[in-house]
């Protein structure tokens, strides 16, 4: 939850000290005290926790069941983007690779022969009830991946194919038609409904491909690598294309090999367990989806700051803030804000709070020299500078009085309080801007407020 708190600028304490004075002629002079109305810079400020995070982060994970073959790197390497990581050995990729090969050459040589007294209308719809199936088991692994984009990719491959899919099986049912309509030859109608097998055969191909080629883990930007990573959403490459051969060796087809084609263009994004770096060394096993290696770019830091639903209405883009941090003390960071969220999440306290995103800067330590920047997910304070006047007439916060919705303040007039409702600007924590009902140099109580009356003699 944000905290509101207000910081002052230098200024405010030549008004903190000005004019102070003990008054008299009543039971409670030794608690009120006087002070001038002067002009001063007030900063208002909102505080919130925030936690440090990377520019990109990526985990990459085993395509395939296997084991690693060779590691390049260890915890703390520098990488750079295309930088091979590890090779991960899987003599059952390539084995599915052959046989998604094999399949697909049996359909392009019209390797497969036509059974006699064949019905060509159940054969169509057993080829379209196991394209169904096999879409709707491929959409089930992608909604299990984490990460919004790359499930976004991956269901977007899946409609592409389900798209091919429909154009090849509309042909082969209108061939089928015209077979039962006696307008056309089973020998037509056969090759139409094999075109539409081929559509998933060709996918299949491209699935082995790719979760061959991502045996080879490349680093997909610049960064900091750490061996192993968190547990996946789901399934991994493997899981999925280890079905293609049964699937496709039937008479009917399969479609898990063209839903599974967007998913392999993202090398095993989907899941798998989670490994630490212990587990990861060369001639370790790995399962399909298991962490191997994380790549984390640190060039740019940011903070994401959680700020209570009262607070969050005055941030903005562009609004600068400090940032504090545990680990590093007498450290101070200057950051900037970058985005303001939308979406409620509930606090502690029973009330919301909004992620508000902010870029982080370099630091200084309190005896002037260079702060070491921090790590992703080290925790922070930050003061958001939500408003700063310059010059403007101030009184300190404690001359202010609450009363129902106004906001008082007791000057002295003749010797005697007088009940003044004010209107503030900026709130500082120990000055307040007054925008209406004071003037310059007058005399207000400034220290025992809330005892004070109407009428009271104040004299200094």
């Amino acid at each position: 939850m944000s905290v509101r708190r207000y910081i002052p600028a230098v200024a405010v304490a030549v008004l903190l000290a000005a004019q102070l004075s003990a008054c008299s002629g009543d039971d409670d002079t030794d608690r009120v005290r006087l002070g001038k109305v002067l002009r001063s810079d007030v900063a208002e400020v909102v505080e919130a926790p925030a936690t440090v995070s990377a520019r990109a982060a990526a985990t990459l994970r085993a395509s395939a069941e296997g084991t690693i073959e060779r590691l390049y790197v260890g915890d703390g390497d520098r990488v750079q983007e295309g930088d091979v990581l590890a090779k991960i050995g899987s003599p059952t990729a390539r084995e599915q690779l052959a046989q998604a090969r094999e399949a697909d050459g049996s359909l392009a040589g019209g390797g497969v022969d036509m059974p006699a007294a064949l019905d060509m209308s159940g054969f169509q719809r057993k080829t379209d009830r196991s394209a169904r199936q096999g879409f709707s088991a491929a959409r089930k692994v992608a909604l299990k991946i984490p990460d919004l984009r790359q499930r976004a990719l991956v269901l977007a491959g899946i409609t592409r194919a389900e798209g091919e899919y429909r154009a090849a099986a509309a042909a082969a049912r209108d061939a089928v038609a015209r077979l039962n309509a006696g307008l056309g030859s089973v020998g037509n109608a056969f090759s139409s409904i094999t075109a539409a097998q081929r559509v998933q055969t060709r996918a299949a191909v491209r699935a082995a491909e790719r979760t061959v080629k991502a045996l080879t883990i490349k680093a997909p930007f610049d960064g900091v690598v750490s061996l192993g990573g968190p547990a996946g959403g789901g399934g991994g490459l493997g899981d999925l294309a280890s079905r293609l051969p049964q699937q496709l060796a039937g008479q009917g087809g399969g479609a898990g090999g063209s839903a599974a084609s967007g998913l392999a263009a993202l090398g095993g994004l989907g899941g798998g367990t989670a490994k630490d770096a212990s587990s990861i060394a060369t001639g370790a096993p790995v399962s399909s989806g298991d962490a191997v290696v994380t790549v984390t770019d640190v060039s740019r830091l940011s903070l994401a700051a959680d700020v209570d639903e009262t607070d969050v209405l005055q941030i903005r883009e562009g609004v600068e803030a400090d940032a504090e941090f545990d680990a590093v003390q007498g450290g101070t960071y200057t950051a900037e804000v970058t985005g303001v969220g939308v979406t409620p999440k509930e606090s502690t306290g029973g009330g919301v709070t909004y992620k508000v995103t902010l870029v982080l800067k370099e630091g200084t330590l309190s005896g002037g020299g260079r702060a070491p920047m921090p790590k992703p997910g080290m925790s922070a304070v930050v003061n958001l500078r939500v408003r700063e006047v310059t010059d403007v007439l101030s009184v300190p916060s404690a001359a202010i009085v609450s009363s129902g919705r106004d906001s008082v303040v007791w000057a002295v007039v003749g010797g005697r309080a007088q009940r003044r409702v004010v209107r503030l600007g900026a709130q500082g924590d120990t000055t307040v801007e007054v925008t209406r009902g004071l003037r310059e140099g007058e005399e207000v109580v400034v220290r025992g407020a809330d005892s004070v009356r109407q009428g009271q003699e104040l004299s200094t």
